[in-house]
């Protein structure tokens, strides 16, 4: 059974992921924390979803939970991980970080502090994404340079990321798989005269309107056909139940930065 505590418990993924934890038999709802000016700080964490009474006070401080739980799900900012990574890492406790839009700082803070502690640190907790990022390597692969490859992303309105870090993820897969340079060949918007396409190019595509969950298509465009892979999220329990998955995978593993892949076993040999 793992102990599992919540980061960001009042927000939308917070009362999913807690609910995630109340619904899983091999989970325990150990701890919830959120923001100081937040109303669920003193609510209890059943009370947020409607939920009975769990015993489980909502708070301010993660390190006033950190004891008494084998892991931390966040799913906050990048500057609140940070925070609650420095709080983990100093009662080693397990951690799996679903916020996106790091900077690079933060993000080598993260792969520092798996020196120290087992991490999943993942853009998505889909299993259906995850299944997805191989299945774009392996087009991408047997494709090859005769197709074009374009990332579109569709996300609800207060997202605050862009692309997201599901469709980075896909770009990362697609140059390496392709053996191109992200930094160097993504084209995240096109506007005016753009003269013709390079065929390197990896273009992303943003979209932002009302309370859409999640999509990702990558098509790969060809002379006289397209193919096109895509995901579609209807519920943000999809990602709240891939999390509490890995929470539960990362109890006891041994210290270092884990990824979906190495939970669901899709890690390429």
């Amino acid at each position: 059974m793992s102990r599992i505590a919540i980061a960001g418990a009042g927000g939308r993924m917070g009362r999913n992921l807690i609910q995630a934890v109340l619904d899983n038999p091999r989970a325990t709802l150990a701890g919830a924390v959120d923001r100081p000016d937040s109303e669920a700080v003193g609510r209890d964490a059943g009370e947020l979803v409607g939920a009975g009474p769990t015993g489980v006070g909502v708070t301010d401080d993660l390190s006033r939970v950190t004891g008494d739980c084998d892991v931390v799900i966040d799913f906050t900012l990048p500057d609140a991980t940070e925070a609650n990574l420095s709080a983990c890492r100093d009662a080693g406790t397990a951690l799996v970080i679903g916020t996106t839009g790091h900077s690079q700082a933060q993000r080598d803070a993260i792969n520092a502090a798996g020196r120290a502690l087992p991490i999943v640190f993942a853009p998505n907790y889909s299993a259906g994404v995850n299944l997805t990022f191989r299945l774009i390597e392996m087009a991408a692969r047997a494709l090859g340079e005769g197709f074009d490859v374009e990332v579109i992303e569709a996300h609800h309105r207060h997202k605050v990321d862009a692309p997201s870090g599901t469709a980075i993820r896909m770009g990362e897969v697609l140059a390496e798989a392709l053996g191109r340079d992200l930094e160097r060949d993504a084209v995240y918007a096109r506007q005016g005269h753009t003269g013709e396409r390079e065929s390197r190019q990896i273009g992303f595509q943003t979209i932002r309107a009302g309370d859409i969950v999640g999509e990702h298509t990558v098509m790969f465009g060809g002379v006289g056909e397209r193919i096109e892979i895509t995901h579609k999220a209807s519920s943000r329990m999809t990602f709240a139940n891939g999390a509490v998955r890995a929470a539960i995978w990362v109890t006891g593993q041994s210290p270092g930065v884990y990824d979906m892949q190495d939970v669901l076993g899709l890690r390429a040999g």
